[in-house]
């Protein structure tokens, strides 16, 4: 019987050092000691992150008859950012300590003591404490911000001073130039965003692909944003990957879409292995100006319930905005009748927006896998540490180890390894005793071992040892594919939406 260890071994420095160690997540550039909130994917890391991003992407495009696939271009026209509003607005409000000399993001600051609060068993006042923030951060001088940290006494937690500069607005937009002569480049912009990417892709989409409203738009790609405070390793980095979708509605349904769509990202979660009890929603009181509904799909990191994916109700004010500035029409002909049995005609679309950060999905499945237990009673207890990955997004789904290497145990593995090969990412291990190796595959997260053993050279049978369990079943090899795949298929995930 396994029995759970304290929640201390889950802590997020023992993920971040079990992600390095094994092959998923490396500080950028490390050699030349890093770059602060940049990181690399390792071998197992872009598989599980490629797994997720499959998932999603099929999740979307092929379960869903309405909804087809763009990649648009990181760069695009600045004026895109001038309508949706980000060269004027996207900024964070930041506040330097002058004793530790340390930049914060002011709402943070506000926002962990708010958290402090609801911890102590007095909402009210966190509460009282957001709506406060909220009202103060509507101030084009900030001064409010500044004022509420200094009256709830909030310290550096450096220098453990309260010696704070006046908050300061910090546009979070990459900028760069395109030209081939300096003096006649162009200033363009780092997208902070996938999504803007899709609306001006509208009609072209729409046209192209003769699609009828109600449809989305799907799409996975890269944003930048020149994060001052950047923190709890890969939750939050400079260069980050997004999986959005657009969903492009009439006027008036746009709620019914909402509330759908809000429902069928909490199954995915739920479907690729997270716990429910680790998943909520966050309605948001503030909303956007460009929103009518917007709520968050939290998961409990290690550092507490914080935003994995978002749903809105953006209205039509992206579109909108684009027709206005480009001066290029963003409306649809929608020949389906109402009510009176006239066609709806023109109109702008409403779109309702899931975007979840591929990056931060990756930490929560990481997260979550990451166990560690002692097995075992008494003398015989030991401690365990393994990734429990669903099987369908482990980055390696089945190692072949054979015993020994002579008396062709290692051929016969290594024929089955590349029997495997084309169907599943395999590995082959015959380093060191089996035991070892187990252990080894436990903590890169693979769900099935293959033993090839003096048994297998005379009936054709290996022994499958299952990561979770540790328990072993004896298999042919010719229904080693059979079962692995039923195991490891991401139709076992879709069955569940």
């Amino acid at each position: 019987m396994a029995e759970q260890k304290q929640d201390t071994a889950s802590a997020l420095k023992d993920i971040i050092s079990h992600a390095k160690e094994y092959g998923f997540v490396f500080p950028s550039s490390e050699i030349y000691d890093g770059l602060q909130a940049v990181y690399d994917y390792g071998q197992n890391g872009v598989e599980l992150k490629n797994n997720l991003k499959t998932l999603w992407w099929k999740a979307m495009t092929m379960l869903n008859d309405n909804v087809v696939g763009i990649d648009a271009s990181i760069f695009m026209h600045p004026l895109t950012w001038k309508a949706s509003g980000h060269v004027d607005s996207f900024n964070d409000p930041m506040i330097d300590n002058k004793d530790s000399k340390k930049r914060y993001r002011a709402d943070q600051l506000l926002e962990g003591r708010a958290e402090e609060y609801e911890k102590a068993g007095t909402p009210e006042k966190g509460k009282a404490l957001l709506e406060a923030m909220a009202k103060a951060m509507t101030d084009d001088d900030m001064s409010g911000l500044r004022q509420l940290i200094l009256d709830e006494e909030i310290k550096c937690p450096i220098s453990g001073t309260g010696n704070w500069t006046e908050v300061r607005q910090f546009n979070l937009m990459f900028s760069t130039q395109v030209g081939a002569v300096s003096e006649d480049a162009s200033l363009i912009y780092l997208r902070p965003e996938t999504a803007q990417g899709i609306f001006v892709n509208f009609l072209n989409v729409q046209k192209s692909g003769r699609m009828k409203v109600p449809f989305g738009i799907a799409q996975i790609g890269k944003a930048f944003r020149n994060e001052i405070v950047a923190r709890n390793f890969i939750f939050r980095m400079r260069e980050f990957e997004q999986m959005e979708m657009q969903f492009f509605c009439r006027p008036g349904t746009e709620m019914q879409w909402y509330n759908a769509w809000k429902e069928t990202r909490l199954k995915f979660h739920k479907a690729i292995g997270l716990p429910a009890e680790k998943l909520r929603y966050h309605d948001h009181e503030k909303l956007a100006h460009y929103a009518n509904a917007a709520v968050d799909i939290e998961y409990e990191f290690p550092f507490g319930f914080k935003e994995m994916e978002g749903i809105h109700s953006r209205t039509d004010f992206d579109l909108k905005s684009h027709q206005g500035l480009s001066k290029k029409k963003q409306q649809y002909f929608d020949a389906d009748l109402d009510e009176n049995g006239k066609p709806y005609g023109n109109y702008i679309p409403y779109v309702v927006e899931t975007s979840v950060g591929a990056d931060r999905l990756f930490l929560a499945v990481l997260c979550n896998a990451y166990t560690n237990e002692v097995v075992g009673e008494g003398e015989a207890a030991k401690e365990r540490t393994y990734l429990k990955f669903h099987p369908s997004v482990a980055p390696i789904k089945a190692a072949v180890l054979p015993l020994v290497k002579k008396d062709g145990l290692a051929e016969k593995a290594q024929d089955i390894y590349h029997s495997l090969k084309r169907s599943f990412n395999v590995t082959y291990d015959d380093g060191g005793a089996i035991g070892k190796r187990y252990t080894r595959q436990d903590l890169a997260g693979t769900p099935f071992c293959i033993a090839v053993d003096y048994q297998t050279m005379e009936d054709n049978t290996v022994t499958i040892r299952h990561r979770d369990s540790m328990e072993q079943e004896r298999v042919a090899i010719a229904d080693l594919r059979e079962k692995i795949g039923f195991a490891v298929s991401m139709e076992r995930v879709f069955e569940q939406l």
